[in-house]
């Protein structure tokens, strides 16, 4: 397996390097290696593992890690051009392992990403890719639910054909709504979205006192693997949008219960009526959204989208 020879720590390159978190990019850095090397455990990356996607390495600590467990290839997107030099030389550290492009995840070219991973050879079909990262808290959200759409849509990283596996940290209470079982209180849309694509855990707590700065929230990781889309590939984009409409629709009005939303978003839109009395075979009326499964949600989604209503009220 590669090692990485000794090199800094990333509490004295910080220091070399006059570097410190911007607060406007919602920066916080981690600073000891035994959490960044547990993320990784968690992840499952190893030798076997061919390519990691790092979103926002900055100072490099979780790349460290991700390098010591032996991945093949690292690739990390950072948009703070203050890193790029200290990423450099993990570079070269790495015998060129890690690679970095300079961007905007939200607004990267995922074919930019994969001709760089594609410079060593092609991609084994059947290997996990891995996206990793600890993402700043002001994107973690528009992000995830950027991916999602693309894995729906079988887009960029997500249209290559390899299993992709996305082991990333939110605020807490960001990552406790992603991961909300059927009847909690943080069960939303967010929820629904990820957990009708994904098998979503949370695989780690991260306290906030081993930030630096320390923000004023802890922080989770949370793990998604793909599972079998609920439809046909063919109408999974469609579909896909659809429940995502569905669950904005329903989700504004959680105190209300289904058949109460379901009747109102009938009179907002005439071609659901003739669907009320098929909706209630196949989701609870009596029920409030929070306590509707993810399967029967994707359900009321591809009567909709079979009927061609895809856009809801809002």
């Amino acid at each position: 397996m590669n090692t990485l020879p000794r090199l800094p720590s990333i509490r004295e390159l910080i220091k070399l390097y006059g570097l410190s978190a911007k607060s406007q990019l919602s920066q916080n850095f981690i600073l000891d290696k035994n959490i960044t090397d547990k993320i990784v455990r968690t992840a499952h990356v190893s030798p076997n593992t061919g390519l990691v996607i790092e979103v926002g390495p900055g100072p490099g600590l979780l790349s460290r890690s991700i390098l010591d467990s032996g991945a093949k290839q690292v690739i990390a997107i950072e948009k703070d051009d203050r890193f790029i030099p200290t990423l450099h030389q993990l570079s070269e550290a790495s015998h060129h392992r890690f690679k970095v492009l300079q961007g905007n995840m939200l607004t990267i070219d995922h074919q930019d990403i994969l001709k760089v991973a594609r410079e060593d050879g092609e991609l084994v079909s059947d290997e996990v890719i891995h996206i990793m990262g600890n993402l700043p808290f002001n994107v973690a959200s528009p992000l995830l639910l950027q991916w999602l759409h693309q894995q729906a849509a079988r887009e960029g990283l997500f249209g290559i054909g390899n299993d992709i596996w996305m082991t990333l940290m939110f605020q807490k209470e960001v990552g406790d709504r992603i991961a909300a079982d059927v009847s909690t209180s943080k069960r939303g849309r967010l929820a629904v979205m990820a957990q009708s694509l994904c098998e979503v855990k949370e695989v780690y707590k991260v306290p906030a006192t081993i930030f630096v700065p320390r923000p004023k929230v802890d922080a989770s990781v949370i793990q998604l693997r793909p599972k079998p889309f609920f439809t046909e590939k063919e109408k999974m984009v469609g579909t896909y949008q659809t429940l995502e409409n569905l669950l904005r629709f329903y989700f504004t009005k959680r105190r209300k219960t289904i058949g109460h939303i379901t009747r109102r978003l009938a009179k907002e839109l005439d071609q659901v009526s003739p669907l009320v009395e098929e909706m209630e075979s196949l989701v609870d009326f009596k029920a409030r959204p929070e306590d509707v499964s993810t399967e029967a949600f994707c359900d009321v989604a591809k009567l909709l989208y079979k009927h061609q209503i895809v856009t809801l009220p809002l």
